[in-house]
């Protein structure tokens, strides 16, 4: 049943379209506005496709059927009916930080006094997308992490002057709708998952263009070895499971990751002239070609884990 809640999506690109359906799982009537109509209406389209594909796989989510969630879901015709009464506003549009500003300074002016205002920014801190704004206390960043229907993080960053209510509301909100909100208690570029990404990116290049190992290997190692463990366990239970917990693992194997840190290089260039054999290796194991075919491959095997986790959990909930 549909909530007498509504929620903005502003950009109908893939992340707005995944917002939509995740909000649409939990019932709430979504608008969804995009400068070009068409767009939306394309965006529509695919929304119903991909719910009737999760129905028939078994991994939607809510408790209706796709066509009762399709439904919770309207084109707006501007951004005025978008946004007015709207609980929570989810920008999404292409990560520039202007084009943002410029769509958040139109959002302020059209948004409810306690209306969330939050941007689906990967990178740039909040504070630069909402100092000019009149409600920069209702400012925060949702980052999802893409594919969001399959990945449930959402990285929830606030600017030095978001409200703690907001903070509290948005992080309430992305549970509520089936996500895992992650708090940060300030801002930082890059936020969590990318600095941790980033930081494995460049011991990856570094491995590869000293030539101690291929593009090949590099991903072997990761998904047939240290990903295995990630799927379940987060570094730190990891490293508590591997000895006595984790005053012990420090005891025992500290001096050996000190020592190791000491050896790594310096970050590599990602200049493309400056990436050796990074580029030819890596089109070799996925030709450009094949992206978009591998991209559903991905997202696939991506729905069949979340289907294997959740009924996990299920399972343990049981059991306790």
């Amino acid at each position: 049943m549909a909530r007498q809640e509504k929620i903005g999506i502003v950009g109908s690109g893939f992340i707005g379209r995944s917002w939509a359906m995740l909000f649409a799982s939990s019932g709430y009537e979504v608008s969804i506005y995009d400068v070009k109509p068409e767009q939306v209406s394309a965006a529509l389209e695919d929304i119903m496709q991909h719910l009737r594909s999760l129905e028939k796989s078994g991994m939607l989510r809510g408790t209706t059927l796709a066509s009762e969630q399709h439904k919770c879901i309207k084109g707006a015709s501007s951004l005025k009916d978008c946004v007015e009464g709207a609980k929570l506003v989810q920008e999404s549009v292409f990560e520039d930080e202007e084009l943002k500003k410029e769509v958040l300074s139109e959002i302020d002016q059209l948004a409810d006094p306690d209306t969330i205002l939050s941007s689906s920014t990967s990178c740039i801190v909040p504070s630069k997308l909402s100092a000019h704004l009149t409600h920069k206390a209702n400012f925060i960043v949702c980052h999802p992490v893409n594919p969001p229907y399959y990945v449930p993080l959402v990285e929830v960053v606030p600017a030095p002057w978001t409200s703690k209510d907001v903070i509290a509301r948005a992080g309430a909100l992305m549970k509520e709708i089936g996500q895992s909100p992650v708090i940060f208690s300030k801002e930082l570029p890059g936020f969590g998952l990318n600095r941790l990404q980033y930081a494995l990116l460049n011991e990856c290049n570094n491995l590869l263009q000293s030539g101690i190992l291929s593009a090949e290997g590099i991903d072997t190692l990761i998904k047939d070895g240290f990903g295995y463990r990630c799927a379940f366990m987060g570094p730190f239970e990891i490293s508590a499971l591997n000895a006595h917990g984790i005053e012990d693992f420090i005891k025992r194997y500290g001096p050996t990751v000190a020592s190791v840190t000491k050896t790594f290089a310096k970050p590599p260039s990602w200049i493309p002239e400056e990436s050796g054999t990074l580029i030819e290796q890596v089109n070799e194991l996925i030709p450009k070609e094949k992206l978009m075919e591998r991209r559903q491959w991905r997202d696939m095997r991506l729905a069949a884990l979340a289907k294997l986790k959740k009924e996990l959990k299920e399972q343990e909930a049981s059991e306790k």
